[in-house]
């Protein structure tokens, strides 16, 4: 496993400490959540189809706890373990060498949302 211990954690954690910009800052996280809703909604291209962009540049931007939210998104929508490796292929591609070691942890987000009960 990678240096995180638990992708569940890290996402618990981050949810949490966003909670100070959610109460200060209501105006930018309510702004930042249409920006997500509009850009994940059903179009020409699907959600999921979407969610595997976003792990994508996750991986190519070497963001661990968008691994996490992307990996229980695409669990949720899901995508297989063949979609989700396939969609690292082209991170490595676009992201060279650090992104290999981020799909790594990538698949191990993945692997661990897909082992918990639905």
């Amino acid at each position: 496993m990678s240096a995180i211990d638990s992708y569940t954690d890290l996402t618990r954690a981050v949810s949490k400490n966003l909670a100070p910009l959610r109460t200060h800052n209501a105006e930018v996280m309510q702004g930042f959540g249409a920006l997500s809703k509009a850009a994940l909604a059903p179009g020409v291209l699907d959600e999921k189809t979407k969610e595997l962009i976003a792990m994508a540049i996750g991986v190519a931007s070497r963001c661990d706890a968008c691994l996490g939210f992307h990996a229980k998104a695409l669990v949720r929508l899901g995508a297989t373990p063949e979609e989700f490796r396939e969609m690292l292929g082209v991170a490595v591609y676009m992201g060279g060498g650090p992104s290999l070691m981020y799909a790594a942890n990538a698949l191990a987000a993945f692997e661990e949302f897909s082992a918990q009960p639905a």
